[in-house]
């Protein structure tokens, strides 16, 4: 069982900005910007092209509500859409808030905030996402 298995069963705890029957949303703990939010599918699959096409397609549709929520709560030019997966062995999309393309640098310095400012911004994000 993946670690982020582990979250979606909860028994790790997450920063939840968005859930559905088939998808999770939560923040990085190691973000790039503030409102870094990871989005999997619950069903643990390594490689994302491993998805159906459907599943694949839903987590897109899902992905996407979840940036505008994030557009909606952080300033933002845009949200930026990355798929690494080398360093978690379950499907995942990367959305992060930028100001520039420099902002979605995987080498950049990741940020820290406090457990309040995590929970804060993934109420925020929650509450917007509930309103889409």
């Amino acid at each position: 069982m993946t670690i982020f298995s582990r979250i979606v069963a909860g028994e790790i705890p997450s920063y939840k900005c968005a859930e559905d029957d088939r998808f999770y949303a939560f923040l990085d703990i190691a973000p790039l910007a503030k409102g870094h939010t990871l989005v999997i599918p619950k069903r643990e699959v390594d490689y994302i092209f491993d998805l159906t096409d459907e599943e694949l397609a839903a987590m897109q549709v899902f992905a996407k509500h979840v940036a505008q929520a994030i557009k909606q709560v952080l300033p933002c030019i845009k949200v930026g859409q990355a798929v690494l997966g080398l360093e978690v062995p379950h499907a995942h999309i990367h959305l992060v808030p930028m100001q520039s393309e420099r902002d979605l640098n995987f080498a950049n310095p990741k940020k820290q905030f406090t457990p309040e400012e995590m929970q804060q911004t993934a109420d925020a994000i929650r509450e917007a996402f509930e309103k889409l």
